[in-house]
């Protein structure tokens, strides 16, 4: 106990053991949907389901560990939402990129931020990105996972005449999809713990007693890593079309790591007198080590958890409870075939949940200055529309580089948006 006081300053900031491992699992709990939604969609690009499983489970646990022993923070890592989504439909079946070379942009990605955590440009970056398009495109991710759930729940379908269409809500996929939906979201407004998996495993068992899933069991060893293990393609990935897919996967990263960690900081009343995160670099830095460790093992970016909150609001206030969520993920490992046996539609629902999460920051843009909304608009809508995040971004700052400057309000642009806009278009205009 002594030496976990000195590890975490458990005295410090006024906690103890007991709370932050209630507050570790608690986290764990609300997140662990991660360990049967990943596999879900990264083995939609191809890959081995058993081996991303196993690649989740410990990129997460290494994400946890390295935040909560080194930055000393409860905040917990995984790969995250929306990022797993571009990496399979936008990347590989989008663009038609192999799995491998994708994998390449993901480390890439995250040794960008990792240099730019080390010089500490990351500030300069966030600073200079103005926020409305940060909020159309943390919009247009949710949109585009809502798109996602509603297509892989056949919800919606292809129509050669109107593009979308409904599909046939008589089928048990929409019908168990619209369930999971409407239970996670009832389960999230009453505030239970873990509404998310609750609802996944549910509806798992619900399609199992009616004969619609096979049951795989719930324990056993691992499965192999081997399929996916340091098989990302590091050449391929250094493609020029490939840049716009780096950038797209450190652009998210970077924004929603430092949304997250000062977000879930200000909860936790972590933040200094002056209203910064302490040891920031060190977050940042475990953020972008976790992001490569994930892609040599087989998985997309790995990124902070905003569900870090609720261990938050049980206490947790030190490093030791990222620690705990990390060990419980190595415990996941044994749950592969209850992982197996999770269908789609079970997912499915969870998805559309995290897109009415994102899809929330509409509500902060500024409607009432035409020149911030449009952009907000433009991204938003571009993302599940052209089902890709990167598109997304580059048509946001194109537009709203274009739009300030035939409005006049030149002094809303900065030369890092600029430059970034003009480099979106040369990207549409000379290589695409």
């Amino acid at each position: 106990m002594k030496f976990l006081d000195k590890q975490f300053k458990l005295s410090e900031h006024n906690t103890n053991v007991k709370t932050e491992v209630i507050a570790g699992v608690t986290t764990f709990l609300t997140m662990a949907y991660i360990i049967f939604v990943n596999p879900s969609i990264l083995s939609e690009a191809g890959m081995d389901y058993g081996a991303v499983f196993v690649a989740t489970c410990l990129a997460a646990a290494v994400g946890c560990l390295v935040m909560g022993i080194w930055a000393n923070y409860p905040i917990a890592q995984a790969p995250g939402m929306g990022l797993n989504a571009f990496f399979t439909y936008g990347v590989v079946l989008g663009m038609g990129y192999s799995w491998e070379a994708a994998l390449g942009a993901v480390f890439f990605s995250g040794l960008t931020f990792f240099v730019l955590s080390i010089f500490r440009i990351r500030e300069w970056i966030i600073n200079s990105i103005p926020l409305s398009l940060r909020l159309g495109i943390a919009a247009g991710i949710g949109l585009f996972l809502g798109m996602i759930a509603l297509k892989n729940a056949g919800i919606v379908v292809a129509n050669p005449a109107t593009f979308v269409a409904m599909g046939d809500l008589s089928e048990p996929a929409a019908l168990y999809a619209l369930l999971g939906f409407f239970v996670i979201t009832a389960l999230a407004y009453l505030q239970v713990t873990g509404a998310v998996m609750i609802g996944i495993l549910g509806i798992t068992v619900l399609s199992m007693v009616l004969g619609h899933n096979q049951y795989g069991g719930i324990m056993s060893m691992p499965p192999s890593i081997a399929p996916t293990f340091m098989a990302m393609d590091l050449a391929g990935a250094l493609d020029v079309a490939m840049l716009s897919v780096i950038f797209a996967f450190l652009f998210v990263d970077l924004f929603d790591t430092s949304g997250t960690l000062v977000g879930v900081a200000h909860r936790g009343k972590l933040l200094d007198k002056d209203g910064k995160l302490p040891r920031i670099g060190r977050a940042m830095m475990a953020d972008s080590t976790a992001t490569m460790a994930g892609a040599a093992l087989g998985t997309s970016t790995t990124t902070s958890y905003v569900e870090s909150t609720a261990g938050i609001a049980s206490g947790g206030r030190t490093g030791l409870t990222a620690v705990v969520v990390g060990v419980l993920f190595l415990i996941s490992l044994m749950f592969s075939p209850l992982a197996g046996s999770i269908p789609a539609y079970a997912t499915a629902g969870a998805l559309l949940y995290v897109a009415v999460l994102m899809a929330g920051s509409l509500a902060h843009a500024n409607w009432e200055d035409p020149t911030d909304a449009a952009p907000v608009l433009i991204a938003a809508l571009a993302m599940p529309l052209t089902f890709s995040i990167a598109e997304g971004i580059a048509l946001g700052f194109i537009s709203f580089v274009a739009i300030k400057t035939l409005s006049g309000r030149f002094k809303d642009l900065n030369p890092a948006v600029v430059i970034l806009a003009l480099l979106f278009a040369a990207k549409f205009l000379f290589l695409d």
